[in-house]
């Protein structure tokens, strides 16, 4: 779903105090944007620092993923919050835990006030033995919501997230026990990640029906070489006004620009060791050629070409960035500032844009002529 010549420049209104608060108080011009999270008056800044490469471990993905230890994460986080990030995404299962334990350090390290962040992690993968140490259960939910308190040094999550679908669990289950997190006061908002169109809708109608609290995000993977959550989730997302959060906006690195077209890397990329997630390399290369014209035009890398196009695009909320070494964070964060044009879309989608497919082409084929008057008037 393209949505060329859109522009980032959005109008604030009288009312938007929080927004014109946060925007003043940015020193950096222009400063990022801050959107609210899906059907919430939470802001979160448009990037996200995203910390998978904290910790690292001896064995596992992991340490493949990254390794950054207490002091370079301490100045990365400050890095993000210089720049204007007031979101910060972790998870329990991030180097079994330790990354959460960075995360709090730092902000501890730092002095960061509490009210000036906003914090999310995730439960649902193993993080015990036995059949109950995994999973979106109660059972499993309220134990690991009180270890990632304590690993983070927090009385409270703004965002919790279900890390995956959980199939043998019932959704009502699953909302119950963050539905109790929130009542309690141990969770602000709760949300999901990794889960299809039809999931989420049928949680929010379960939400809707038992009076749970409702799920307001979803952290999904989006990129300009993996559109695929534009048949129906994005869909989905408008009409439900669920926030998105993607996660891996340069498909694990491969949209830096870096790798050949047989998929190499020189140096330490992290695809050399663990090559996910999957993309069509033939799609991607095609991508890749499209964003350096447009890259060297403006004075930009092509990451920053590949993350300002998910900025571009008025689904997202947020973008997560993680890195190893500051001047990578610096860099894209450096996307803010690259103002896409409507040709500029226009050559990226045509480089990108999804094969068509059943039902898509036939709703389109119908539903031509019951379009908005407005719909219509722009075709």
């Amino acid at each position: 779903m393209p949505h060329a010549g859109c522009s980032r420049n959005r109008e604030v209104t009288a009312g938007d105090a929080s927004y014109i608060a946060i925007r003043e108080s940015q020193t950096r011009e222009p400063p990022l944007h801050y959107n609210q999270l899906g059907q919430t008056g939470l802001y979160v800044s448009e990037l996200c620092l995203g910390t998978m490469t904290f910790g690292g471990s001896e064995g596992g993905i992991w340490r493949h993923i990254g390794a950054v230890q207490q002091r370079d994460a301490d100045e990365l986080v400050r890095t993000a919050l210089d720049a204007g990030i007031n979101f910060i995404d972790t998870a329990n299962v991030y180097s079994e835990g330790l990354s959460e334990r960075i995360t709090g350090q730092a902000l501890r390290n730092l002095g960061i006030a509490r009210d000036r962040v906003v914090i999310a992690t995730k439960v649902f993968g193993r993080m015990g033995i036995g059949p109950n140490g995994a999973g979106a259960t109660r059972f499993h939910i309220l134990e690991q919501a009180k270890a990632s308190l304590e690993r983070l040094q927090l009385d409270h999550i703004d965002l919790y997230q279900i890390h995956g679908f959980d199939s043998l669990t019932p959704i009502e289950e699953t909302l119950d026990a963050l539905d109790v997190l929130v009542r309690h006061g141990h969770v602000r908002y709760v949300g999901v990640s990794n889960w299809a169109a039809w999931q989420i809708a049928k949680a929010l109608g379960i939400a809707e029906r038992r009076n749970l609290a409702p799920i307001r995000s979803l952290q999904a993977y989006y990129t300009l070489a993996g559109r695929d959550l534009e048949r129906e989730i994005v869909p989905m997302l408008a009409s439900e006004k669920v926030g998105l959060m993607v996660w891996s906006p340069l498909a694990g690195g491969l949209l830096s620009g870096k790798y050949a077209p047989g998929g190499e890397a020189g140096g330490d990329g992290r695809r050399a060791a663990f090559d996910f997630p999957p993309v069509d390399r033939d799609r991607a290369s095609a991508v890749i050629d499209a964003m350096r014209p447009i890259a060297e035009a403006k004075g930009a890398t092509v990451a920053q070409v590949a993350l300002a196009w998910l900025l571009h695009q008025p689904v997202v909320t947020t973008v997560i960035v993680g890195a190893k070494r500051t001047e990578q964070l610096v860099e894209n964060i450096g996307a803010v500032n690259v103002d896409l044009s409507a040709e500029d879309l226009a050559a990226l989608d045509a480089a990108s844009r999804l094969p068509r497919e059943y039902p898509g082409w036939m709703l389109e084929r119908q539903g031509a002529n019951r379009q908005p008057p407005e719909s219509r008037h722009r075709r």
